[in-house]
């Protein structure tokens, strides 16, 4: 991958989403996940809690529960459905999804596990430089196959293995679009 000249980073220290019920993001990352929940706040003034869960490699995940949070509007706040179920979009300023970082070789297992614990999965995408940018085996192309599942909240989450390196020539090659690009 490639390096940064400019801060010398570590990783993502973590990303904070917003959760409906905390209990239940509970349950759902630790318990079904096993994710270790490693502190909680509770925040000042009756605003809320923040509870922070490890995701691996240093980095953790975090939830804020406010009491007077807006609803979340599927479209909007994340994709409707799962992107091989034909769903993507979602707003500007908006978090698509959390690709959650895993051995290339434990992949199927780990959708077969889930699948065990009640939660609905997508298939097992290939995703390649081709045309649509998946393929329907593994073979050369593959850069990275993952799955694709939702949190309780309808947080789309994935579980993503590197099956090559990435930043090899070739791998950067598309101009970056504008907003005078967009269609809205």
């Amino acid at each position: 991958m490639g390096d940064n000249t400019e801060f010398e980073l570590r990783g993502v220290n973590h990303l904070a989403l917003v959760c409906s019920d905390m209990k239940q993001t509970v349950d759902f990352y630790s318990g079904v996940l096993g994710m270790p929940l490693i502190k909680t706040i509770e925040l000042p003034m009756g605003w809320g809690q923040h509870f922070f869960f490890d995701c691996g490699g240093g980095n953790a995940l975090a939830f804020f529960w406010f009491p007077d949070a807006p609803e979340a509007v599927p479209g909007v706040s994340a994709p409707k459905n799962l992107p091989d179920r034909g769903e993507l979009l979602s707003a500007v300023g908006s978090m698509n999804h959390i690709a959650l970082d895993v051995a290339p070789d434990k992949i199927e297992e780990y959708r077969d596990k889930l699948i065990a614990k009640g939660v609905d999965v997508g298939v097992l995408l290939n995703h390649d430089d081709s045309e649509f940018g998946i393929a329907p085996t593994m073979q050369e192309g593959v850069f990275v196959r993952s799955i694709y599942f939702k949190d309780p909240d309808g947080i789309l989450v994935e579980f993503a293995a590197w099956t090559r390196e990435v930043g090899r020539p070739g791998d950067v090659r598309h101009e970056p679009r504008t907003a005078a690009d967009r269609t809205v």
